[in-house]
């Protein structure tokens, strides 16, 4: 069976267009159209339905994409399976993860990562909200959460402590919260996806309204605000490290409670035959950030 074609077909079912298909996998749309109609000529069946303004499965396409996938995956295992050490991590390595996970842990680790492993390219997604890695044809997404339930494959890296934080500007203006209960006068920063706080307090956790004249869907733009002198945040120690080591930032701590300790998760589609790139780029995340 042509790999070419079945890379075409899986890359057209995720991004919903035969053109972007194309782009990611660096060749022409007719080259990809082309591998396309050969492997339904080889199947005998049609796997999409195609005009110039919509896509969309054919029943047979939906059949046929799980078993596609798993070819593509079970040849990538072979290949890795006779290659010595790294070289058997190849390929486009398509990654998600926060804006600023990306500039501050993500690009410094991918400078090492990707001279270690020269036949992996990399395609960075960085965004603040959840993405739909099935649809967009994600490989592995690093999430700072309370994952909910769903058919995704998590492994826990690392603890991921948070802090509050607010500027000595803002602190001297409107001083220095001491309980849990201060924090409805004050300005705190949010985003529309998370406009409670959650703190643990005598072994409980206790939700409290994020209450505040500035919101953003963006965390870096609270960070940003929160050295600006907006208000209290809470953001990831790794986070706000450097800013607290300067003094650009305090530490607020109170005295019943502290911000939840989250986790950093390695999110990706399936358990079986994860391609060597995606495990070897876990494990070297996994290492940074014990680091």
């Amino acid at each position: 069976m042509d790999f070419d074609g079945l890379a075409i077909f899986t890359e057209t079912a995720a991004a919903g267009s035969l053109a972007a298909a194309a782009r990611r996998l660096h060749v022409t749309p007719m080259a990809a159209s082309r591998a396309l109609a050969a492997l339904e000529q080889e199947l005998g069946v049609r796997l999409m339905h195609r005009t110039t303004r919509a896509l969309a499965l054919t029943d047979e396409g939906q059949v046929f994409l799980p078993h596609a996938l798993a070819l593509l995956e079970a040849r990538e295992a072979a290949i890795a399976s006779v290659q010595p050490g790294h070289e058997g991590a190849s390929g486009l390595l398509r990654l998600s993860c926060s804006a600023m996970f990306a500039r501050k842990i993500v690009n410094p680790l991918l400078e090492r990562f990707m001279a270690e492993n020269p036949r992996v390219a990399v395609e960075l997604m960085a965004v603040d909200h959840v993405v739909d890695m099935v649809a967009e044809g994600i490989d592995l997404s690093i999430r700072i959460a309370v994952l909910p339930d769903s058919n995704l494959v998590a492994r826990r890296l690392v603890d991921n402590p948070c802090l509050l934080v607010a500027s000595p500007a803002y602190l001297a203006r409107h001083g220095r919260p001491r309980v849990l209960a201060d924090l409805k006068n004050h300005q705190c920063l949010s985003t529309p996806a998370r406009p409670h706080w959650t703190f643990e307090a005598d072994g409980r956790k206790t939700r409290v309204k994020a209450q505040g004249r500035y919101v953003t869907n963006a965390i870096e733009a609270i960070h940003q605000a929160s050295v600006f002198g907006f208000g209290l945040a809470v953001l990831s120690a790794w986070n706000v490290a450097e800013e607290v080591e300067r003094g650009v930032l305090e530490a607020v701590t109170l005295e019943d409670a502290e911000p939840e300790t989250l986790a950093i998760w390695a999110v990706y589609p399936t358990r079986r035959l994860v391609p060597a790139k995606v495990r070897l780029f876990i494990e070297a995340l996994s290492g940074h950030l014990r680091g």
